[in-house]
């Protein structure tokens, strides 16, 4: 008998059972795959290493900085700054046709930026952010309340509108179109206001740091232990039954597999579910034989559209959306002197994917798909970034399936449900929800939901 069982081996996942293992409760983490770190994972390729899902850390604080998610966050698992080690962004951009808004981790040069292509909005732009800084992260009622529509009384010119929005769904926003008015709040606090940072090894030294912890504090993580069904008794969660049969008893359970995944493990498809996320996407890696910075690429992550008018859809008539997307390169960073340039460089684009369509080819054409769409996607991205192509040496990518096989999301949604649960309760005694689908997102934003659901619902009582 377990104190606390959680599905999933995840950011989230692991943060939990850090924070509820410090108290000396018997905990296990019960990953179906063979590695953690749902899709902010990492794997080896050609002697190379690659992470996967990790474009940035957000949420950046500097070492010291008492307040703020990142500095509670390591004083909650008892880490040490130099157990992350995070190294700032160099600085980012948002590119529309005719319009360009830099920013980096002082909102200071965002407010210039839009102050020179906007001069009539600098006025509204301190509007929004005093409604951002008094938001409740809890309001339920305030959450849900439409962006766009909010957006648009304070504003007067769209173009910006559209701008400001492409970051902030990109990087965490599960709803088509429009965005709930909480999820951009946070987001636009992660993003503009606090920032971009990465571990100069990438996000396998915060996994593994995850994980030793963990198991230094007695921890059991169970690789390979994928969760079939959460067996229920008079209406509350009393453990689960694996993929291979074998039942394990807890008192509480905690899940990071997503609130449409995890409410099927307990009353299987005859019931209806709530509704899954869809958008999913594609990335590809470039690897080049020279640093970014040499063929005049030195922007950390470029945010693309092709238009006036943000597209945040999934695609609808094509396996994918290439008129918007997110170029990173993790060169891109303020890297210690110690540490030096990373080995190789590295270009990585995502753009919007359906994950129907990617299902349903043939193992012949989802490769040709896959070299045909890897082309697509750089011809369009290089209308806004230095054109890398004649420098590639090696690649990889992955389409909507490869998330649906690490996160087993339905839709292979990235962000989960549109219908966030910010109090991680189901209707299930003693099954809560920690993750994605408890409204926050990114490496941060994940530690953070776990950490909030094990104090709130197993450490509390």
């Amino acid at each position: 008998m377990y104190d606390t069982i959680i599905i999933g081996a995840g950011m989230s996942g692991l943060a939990a059972g850090i924070r509820l293992a410090h108290y000396d409760r018997k905990v296990c983490v019960l990953e179906r795959h063979t590695t953690i770190g749902g899709l902010n994972s990492f794997y080896r390729l050609n002697r190379r290493d690659y992470d996967v899902g990790l474009h940035a850390v957000t949420n950046f604080t500097p070492r010291g900085t008492k307040k703020g998610p990142l500095a509670r966050l390591l004083r909650q698992l008892r880490f040490r700054w130099e157990d992350f080690s995070l190294s700032e962004q160099i600085q980012s951009a948002i590119e529309f046709p005719g319009v360009s808004l830099r920013f980096d981790n002082d909102i200071e040069l965002l407010r210039s930026e839009i102050a020179r292509s906007f001069p009539t909005q600098v006025d509204a732009f301190e509007t929004l952010l005093g409604r951002i800084v008094d938001y409740d992260d809890l309001d339920q009622e305030v959450y849900s309340l439409s962006t766009r529509a909010i957006l648009s009384e304070i504003f007067t010119e769209p173009l910006l509108v559209e701008m400001l929005l492409c970051p902030l769904m990109w990087y965490g926003n599960a709803r088509e179109h429009d965005m709930d008015f909480g999820q951009f709040c946070i987001m636009f606090r992660s993003i503009y206001l606090e920032g971009f940072a990465r571990p100069f090894k990438g996000v396998r030294l915060i996994l593994k740091n995850l994980v030793r912890r963990f198991r230094e504090l007695g921890g059991e993580l169970k690789l390979r232990k994928g969760v079939a069904r959460i067996r229920m008794e008079g209406g509350r969660a009393v453990g689960v039954v694996l993929d291979d049969g074998t039942e394990i008893e807890g008192k509480v359970i905690l899940s990071s597999a997503g609130r449409t995944e995890t409410m099927r493990m307990c009353f299987g498809s005859a019931t209806p579910l709530p509704e899954p996320g869809q958008l999913s996407f594609i990335e590809t890696i470039a690897v080049l034989d020279r640093q970014p910075r040499e063929i005049g690429h030195d922007r950390t992550i470029v945010f693309f559209n092709d238009s006036p008018q943000f597209h945040w859809r999934r695609p609808t008539d094509s396996l994918c959306d290439v008129r918007t997307g997110v170029v990173c390169s993790p060169n891109n960073f303020r890297y210690a002197p110690e540490d030096g340039d990373l080995p190789d460089g590295v270009i990585r684009i995502t753009a919007l994917a359906d994950h129907d369509a990617w299902r349903r080819l043939d193992e012949p054409d989802y490769r040709r798909e896959k070299a045909l769409w890897f082309d697509r996607t750089a011809e369009s991205a290089v209308r806004f970034v230095s054109d890398y192509r004649s420098y590639v040496v090696d690649s990889d990518m992955f389409t909507p399936n490869t998330i649906r096989r690490f996160t087993w999301h339905d839709n292979g949604a990235v962000y989960g449900a549109p219908e966030k649960v910010l109090d991680g309760r189901t209707p299930i005694e003693g099954l809560y929800l920690c993750g994605t689908d408890q409204g926050y997102v990114g490496i941060i934003g994940s530690i953070i939901s776990g950490l909030t659901i094990a104090n709130r619902y197993v450490l509390a009582n």
